[in-house]
């Protein structure tokens, strides 16, 4: 399955150009939500990091939008292949 992830960080902010960039890169579900990225404990994506399987593709428009930084989204990142990992055996 292939899983979108949008996120503007304030109420006056327009998801609709990520959402439009999603569907054309084959987003099947898209997970959307207006929230502060300065946390990762954002309610959408924790309920789309909690679909993800091996196998599912995650697409997003920017990496601002998917983690704060670099160091953070390696760190998410690793978390998914070992919980990833975990769930073939």
């Amino acid at each position: 399955m292939k899983y979108g992830y949008a996120r503007v960080s304030t109420t006056d902010q327009k998801l609709a150009n990520q959402i439009e960039l999603l569907k054309l890169a084959g987003a099947e579900k898209i997970f959307q939500e207006k929230f502060t990225g300065t946390t990762t404990e954002r309610p959408e994506f924790q309920k789309l990091l909690r679909v993800l399987k091996t196998g599912d593709t995650l697409i997003v428009t920017k990496l601002d939008r998917f983690a704060r930084n670099t160091r953070e989204a390696l760190a998410i990142i690793q978390e998914l292949f070992k919980e990833m990992s975990k769930s073939t055996f």
